[in-house]
């Protein structure tokens, strides 16, 4: 297969430092590299992480009505004798502001409970990606590509374009918008702890990828004369051949990140972080993910940065069978870990600059399948987390639980979205500090629903 230069450049921008450190091996320096560029940390510093729930996990499973007509929905059709309910008792109530209607969270979310009573979570109900307003009537001709399909999903998800392939994500593309607001540092807007995904890619900008634990460094450097010698040895590698696009392109990208381990490594292996024992006894990867990102939050003084987005992930919510204990272990991990992000967020005094929310590939269906599981669906519920948040409240439009009704897609119980993908995506980017032109340019299709901003960050 032929690659032509824009094509080379475009994949060589999204190599990450973590890419050369696999490719260059292992860990070990500590950061000849060079300082980082700022040594007091930005007062208008904005943080978004995104936690990425892969498989597609349940929302008639996490968030259900508690009074007795809504209640009995749920429970005549997911039936005791389905392995599917949770018995009403066990659910742990709240009361959105606004509402007359209690509702219920997953019991394993417990650590998250409280949050939403002081008004620092709110949950979105119902969102999805959509090619523009859709209802049962007209569903059939306005429906996503692959609606039901895993990659397909989470890759219109990760990009908020429905219709078509997309070569980046909306994280990507608000740091494409954003990037001056790290120029002075020259660190990164995006940083991935779960691998290169779509969300992460930009147009112009390159993320960073680091591992859920450990640091970001090359072996055999280690300050030792010989080492330093072999260091030398490789920047005068990267500076030559410059006439040649491809290997000037290439050697920018290694360059970048020996300076980026500099400053990284030490960061994430400091036995001195204040947020390390918060996450004490967590060794769930999201855990491990979110104490990464809570530590390169606390070194921003060290990073320069003004502006971060973070992409982490918790997988298995493909849920076919056995629906209920495995909810137990993934949620059990991630409200924890979730309420140990946020606590550290308020020992650093950034509460109100960090918001943190969920995305999945899809919902699942209301309807239980064989093996006490559920298919595949459409819209879901999502956790939104922070300071900034105006919590205490339920966003959006929850369905009605009717199979066959009018928010069903078919007889299932596969939600239709009342609230698209790009809303949510606009409502967070537009508090991270992006314009109504830059909303445009990351959410192409924002102009095709009734409101940029759901309202449910301050």
């Amino acid at each position: 297969m032929r690659t032509n230069r824009r094509e080379f450049l475009r994949h060589a921008g999204a190599l990450s430092a973590a890419g050369l450190v696999r490719r260059l091996g292992g860990a070990g320096f500590a950061g000849a590299a060079g300082a980082a560029a700022a040594q007091s940390a930005p007062s208008d510093y904005k943080a978004l992480v995104c936690v990425f729930l892969f498989g597609g996990v349940d929302g008639n499973s996490l968030l259900v009505p508690l009074d007795s007509a809504g209640f009995g929905r749920y429970s005549a059709v997911r039936t005791e004798s389905s392995g599917l309910q949770i018995p009403q008792a066990q659910w742990l109530p709240i009361q959105p502001a606004g509402s007359s209607t209690p509702y219920g969270l997953h019991p394993e979310l417990a650590e998250l409970q409280p949050l939403f009573g002081s008004g620092k979570l709110a949950l979105l109900a119902n969102v999805g990606t959509l090619t523009q307003p859709t209802t049962r009537a007209n569903y059939a001709s306005t429906r996503p590509d692959s609606l039901y399909s895993h990659s397909d999903q989470q890759s219109q998800w990760q990009s908020a374009v429905s219709e078509g392939p997309s070569n980046t994500g909306w994280g990507g593309r608000i740091a494409d918008r954003l990037a001056p607001l790290n120029a002075a540092s020259g660190f990164p807007v995006v940083t991935s702890i779960a691998g290169t995904n779509l969300f992460v890619s930009g147009q112009s900008t390159s993320p960073l990828a680091l591992a859920a634990s450990g640091g970001l460094a090359l072996a055999g450097f280690n300050g030792s004369a010989a080492s330093n010698a072999r260091l030398a040895a490789l920047q005068s590698i990267l500076a030559a051949d410059r006439d040649n696009a491809y290997v000037a392109a290439a050697s920018d990208i290694s360059a970048r990140a020996l300076s980026l381990s500099g400053i990284v490594n030490p960061i994430l292996t400091s036995t001195t972080s204040q947020v390390a024992t918060l996450f004490a006894g967590q060794n769930a990867s999201v855990a491990q993910q979110l104490l990464q990102v809570a530590k390169l939050i606390e070194a921003r003084a060290q990073t320069g940065a003004r502006r971060q987005v973070f992409f982490v992930s918790l997988g298995g919510f493909d849920t076919h069978t056995n629906e209920l204990p495995t909810l137990t272990t993934l949620l059990g991990q991630l409200s924890p870990a979730l309420r140990a992000f946020h606590d550290a967020t308020l020992m650093l005094g950034v509460a109100n600059q960090v918001t943190a929310f969920t995305l999945s590939d899809f919902g699942r269906t209301f309807m239980p399948a064989s093996g006490a599981g559920s298919d595949h669906a459409w819209g879901n519920h999502h956790l939104i987390l922070g300071g900034a948040v105006r919590g205490g409240a339920l966003y959006g439009r929850y369905p009605a639980l009717v199979r066959g009704g009018p928010d069903d897609a078919d007889t299932e119980g596969r939600w239709i979205p009342t609230t698209a993908v790009d809303q949510y995506g606009a409502t967070l980017a537009r508090w991270f500090g992006a314009s109504s032109s830059d909303l445009a340019a990351i959410f192409p299709n924002l102009g095709r629903f009734p409101t940029p901003d759901l309202g449910f960050l301050a």
